[in-house]
């Protein structure tokens, strides 16, 4: 191990930590305060693990650990695009380009290529790990919403389309969980009527 290469992993891993002080629009489940982007790192790795069995196809689990735990690092630089910010997603994928060519090249190059390689599957949503991850990713915050009765849905007023579009990697990826939320969404959106 050269000290370059430590130097260069302990650097990007100090700068990772700044994932910390990203803040999303997702409330906690006590609704005392929003979420930051390494709690909802975390709380997806969880959830990807639990649900699992409920995967529509075989997957290499342990990349979709690798892809969830790196997917969102490019907040650091990017800030998280609330899901429903028409605005912000105009802007979004060349904001976490350049974000990734930034964080990923602090590593040493086999690394920061792996990591990358890893975001960019994340985003293409074209491979089984890719749409599971994407699929947890979507879950995790619905679950939350459901926690806090309606929680960002109430603050943001997306339109129930908005909802079922955003959910709908759920649909293909956990198609038995599917009903659940569907049915969750439908219940939400009729009481505010």
């Amino acid at each position: 191990m050269s000290d370059n290469r430590l130097s260069r992993q302990t650097a990007f891993l100090t700068e990772a930590d700044k994932l910390k002080t990203i803040f999303r629009r997702t409330l906690l489940t006590d609704a005392s305060r929003r979420e930051n982007t390494a709690e909802h790192s975390w709380h997806i790795i969880l959830t990807a693990m639990v649900l699992r069995e409920y995967a529509a196809e075989p997957l290499n689990f342990d990349r979709v650990l690798e892809m969830l735990a790196a997917h969102d690092l490019v907040e650091i630089d990017a800030d998280d695009t609330f899901a429903y910010d028409v605005e912000g997603a105009k802007t979004r994928a060349d904001r976490e380009r350049r974000a990734a060519d930034r964080l990923f090249g602090m590593l040493p190059p086999d690394l920061g290529a792996k990591l990358r390689a890893l975001w960019e599957e994340f985003e293409a949503h074209e491979t089984p790990e890719a749409h599971f991850a994407n699929a947890v990713d979507r879950f995790q915050p619905f679950l939350q919403n459901l926690a806090t009765e309606g929680g960002t849905w109430r603050i943001y007023h997306p339109t129930r389309e908005q909802v079922l579009r955003r959910m709908d990697p759920i649909r293909t990826a956990l198609p038995a969980l599917w009903t659940f939320v569907r049915a969750s969404i439908e219940q939400f959106f009729s009481s505010m009527e």
